[in-house]
């Protein structure tokens, strides 16, 4: 890739994890080599297994977190930042090792809300993409100082969802 970017995927509505997914095997149909990080993501998605299954030629995935979404901002679990930290040195030795073309860190956007990881960290990771590497930051609540360090910000918007009819995640559609 000659030019890479920087794109953020944010929001409260659904698609931000998909639409990277989607990303990543556009990439890896054109013969990209593509890296994903899963802040956040303890339990194994559809998206990994497939990966795992059919893909791990192009697409290398890597899951960093707990069973649950669900922490305090004021007082995160240490396990939780433990494991968001491991995941984003991970993430940024995939990212300048040269071997990939795409990067995606999913949910990182979360992980710094959390407080699990610093805002300034993320930034610094931005700042040091090598220009031909496309970076995709997905996760609700994006920061500001995120959004502007982006090239491309979209944002999922709910208008109507099924979680608030008691419908829990639901196998091979949420995850």
């Amino acid at each position: 890739m000659k030019v890479g970017k920087v794109q953020v995927y944010t929001g409260d509505g659904k698609g931000k994890t998909t639409a990277a997914m989607g990303l990543a095997l556009r990439a890896a149909g054109r013969g990209y080599r593509v890296f994903i990080c899963q802040f956040m993501k303890g339990r194994d998605t559809g998206e990994a297994i497939a990966i795992r299954k059919y893909l791990s030629k192009s697409i290398d995935i890597f899951q960093c977190g707990g069973k649950g979404f669900v922490f305090s901002r004021d007082n995160p679990p240490k396990k939780e930042i433990e494991r968001a930290k491991e995941a984003l040195r991970k993430s940024r030795k995939m990212l300048l090792s040269g071997e990939y073309d795409v990067v995606i860190l999913d949910e990182v956007n979360v992980a710094v809300y959390f407080n699990l990881l610093r805002e300034e960290e993320v930034l610094d990771l931005i700042s040091k993409r090598p220009k031909g590497v496309e970076l995709i930051l997905t996760g609700r609540m994006a920061s500001e100082k995120t959004i502007e360090a982006a090239d491309l910000v979209t944002e999922m918007k709910e208008i109507k969802h099924y979680y608030k009819d008691k419908i829990p995640a639901r196998e091979g559609i949420e995850y």
